[in-house]
């Protein structure tokens, strides 16, 4: 897959995300999910029918006290004793966090990188949040604690409620691939390209959030607001650290070093899991809504990419991912189907013959219209548009 030049110009269109007023609920109630906001509305006298996710309101005990909160709901929220007593006599819910989880299941917002990678630079990678999380997810997932699987639902339905909130007006795409594709590759390249084309016609980048094709497309979408040499230049960093194995730290480490040169980059999103904790999470997504539960972060992620996927090669995981989104476009359950480009024509049609399967499985139906096989990475782009186009 060898790249194609491109302008040295930069437009306009790359996509950015900023969060604004939480959306209101049916009957008007709030969600609130920073300090800036609960101060707001507080300062109103009334936080009735709210729902106040994971924020700190140790230092609002007065502000709490002198609000109506009938029917309002606090999810994770530190507060003195004193204000949930108020709160609880005032007709509130209050769910108080939970002591000695290395993540907060109630969160209002979608991770960082810098979130989930906080402490790399003292610690390694052991010793941070992603990997704690990870290990308590080893240490509870087969334990049979209903306890424990209910703050892991609990958490998973905030990142999607966090997610939907995010993409709610963004023509998403999907870039599938597999996690073993290596920094320093041809194939790397392609995708990060892949990614940078898509950002800057105005579509939200949407990958696993995992290394390999995944973290090229989301490193795509990052340098997308940079000059053209910017990737050129973070490819050859990359490439000295090809692999997250044998060593996450300094995979990580040579990921954010990239951030460091070129910092504030464009957005895109990553959907990983704790379910695969042996693939972390990339760096170059800006926004990451990980899961514990890998069957509804799969879905979830095709689900929003609601102008198209496109499958580089992979293996079991990207196999997996190309019939469920073919699913739903047969039956067309979602309504509209939407595109799915497959990418290298020797992969998918001899390697394993997913076009196949695809081509017939379409035929005859209106997904038939919306699926195409291209053989090289910079063909994606322009098949995806004709089949948004195709009547």
């Amino acid at each position: 897959m060898q790249p194609t030049p491109e302008s040295t110009s930069v437009p306009t269109a790359t996509p950015s995300f900023a969060h604004g007023p939480s959306p209101r609920l049916p009957g008007g109630d709030r969600e609130i999910e920073s300090l800036a906001e609960f101060d707001e509305i507080a300062a109103g006298g009334s936080l009735a029918g709210c729902r106040v996710q994971a924020i700190d309101l140790m230092a609002r005990t007065s502000v709490l006290r002198a609000c109506d909160a009938t029917g309002a709901v606090f999810l994770g929220c530190a507060m003195e004793q004193s204000a949930v007593d108020a709160m609880r006599t005032a007709g509130a819910l209050v769910f108080p966090p939970v002591p000695g989880l290395p993540f907060d299941p109630y969160r209002g917002l979608l991770y960082t990188p810098d979130e989930l990678f906080s402490g790399l630079s003292e610690g390694g990678y052991e010793a941070t949040p992603d990997a704690g999380a990870y290990a308590w997810f080893q240490e509870t997932k087969a334990d049979g604690d209903v306890f424990s699987s209910m703050l892991r639902a609990i958490h998973d339905d905030s990142i999607s409620d966090a997610l939907d909130e995010l993409l709610v007006s963004a023509r998403v795409v999907g870039v599938m691939g597999g996690h073993a594709m290596a920094r320093g590759t041809k194939e790397y390249e392609g995708a990060a390209r892949l990614g940078r084309s898509l950002a800057r016609a105005g579509f939200t980048v949407a990958t696993g959030g995992g290394p390999g094709a995944m973290e090229a497309a989301n490193l795509g979408a990052y340098a997308s607001v940079f000059r053209d040499e910017m990737l050129d230049e973070a490819l050859e960093l990359l490439a000295k650290a090809p692999s997250f194995t044998p060593s996450v730290t300094e995979w990580a480490r040579a990921a954010f070093d990239v951030r460091e040169r070129w910092p504030s980059g464009g957005a895109s999103v990553g959907i990983p899991t704790w379910f695969y904790g042996h693939e972390p999470p990339n760096a170059f997504a800006t926004h990451l809504a990980k899961y514990f539960a890998n069957a509804t972060r799969e879905d979830g992620l095709l689900a929003r990419s609601n102008a198209g996927v496109i499958f580089l090669p992979g293996a079991a995981g990207t196999l997996q991912e190309i019939f469920d989104a073919a699913t739903p476009n047969y039956y067309e359950s979602r309504g509209e189907p939407t595109p799915m480009v497959l990418v290298n024509h020797t992969h998918w049609t001899r390697d394993l013959p997913a076009w196949p399967l695809l081509q017939a499985l379409a035929r005859g139906r209106t997904m038939e219209q919306r699926i195409a096989l291209v053989d090289r990475v910079e063909e994606a782009p322009s098949a995806l548009t004709s089949l948004t186009t195709t009547d």
